[in-house]
């Protein structure tokens, strides 16, 4: 019997010490992974309180919360007074307030999917806005993209189109301020790509 435990002893030994080993290792993979999922679910909280967003989250909105959602961004970047306006009769608005710098603004937010480009009829009704409210800015933020005419319209007439690309950069972080410096330089084609080449390298 003892000569039997003198042979089996070093399995036994070496059998816990690799499922110890292997126990252990499962153990801490696990603790990463949670400690991983919580950090990603830390930062997407903070992104949000902060007013982040990624586009997938916005395209699921509804129309209010996407005003809203501007409202947001808009007070992340020092505009004032902002408020939502937006319903049936809005007369062109969904949303007011004042730049950072004293201006008065109009804001009208269209929720559309990538695939419906804003036509240049909707960019009119808001230069109507401007003048209904007497605001110094006009400012069209989409989800989407602006058909050619309608882009044109908004930079012969000094309307802000916010397409969804500059929308994305919005939601990152960059300021509205700085995306007056892109406005009509196009939307994501190979047009835009390269007067965005031409403009900034």
């Amino acid at each position: 019997m003892a000569t039997f435990w003198s042979v089996i002893w070093p399995y036994l030994v070496g059998s816990v010490v690799l499922a110890g080993v292997a126990g252990g290792g499962w153990w801490l993979r696990r603790t990463d992974r949670l400690l991983k999922s919580g950090d990603r679910r830390w930062r997407h909280i903070e992104a949000v309180k902060a007013g982040h967003r990624t586009l997938a989250e916005v395209d699921v909105m509804t129309g209010t919360e996407f005003e809203e959602h501007v409202v947001e961004l808009c007070r992340r970047d020092g505009c004032t007074d902002v408020r939502r306006v937006g319903g049936s009769h809005d007369n062109g608005a969904d949303v007011l307030g004042h730049l950072p710098d004293g201006r008065s603004m109009v804001i009208q937010c269209k929720r559309y999917t990538p695939k419906n480009k804003i036509p240049s009829r909707e960019v009119r009704d808001l230069l109507g806005a401007r003048v209904h409210f007497k605001v110094d800015v006009a400012i069209f933020v989409a989800t989407t993209y602006f058909s050619g005419p309608a882009e044109k319209f908004a930079t012969e007439n000094d309307i802000l189109a916010v397409h969804r690309d500059h929308l994305g950069l919005w939601n990152n972080g960059a300021s509205l301020h700085s995306l007056g410096a892109v406005n009509g330089l196009g939307q994501g084609d190979r047009r835009h790509r390269d007067r965005w080449k031409q403009t900034y390298e």
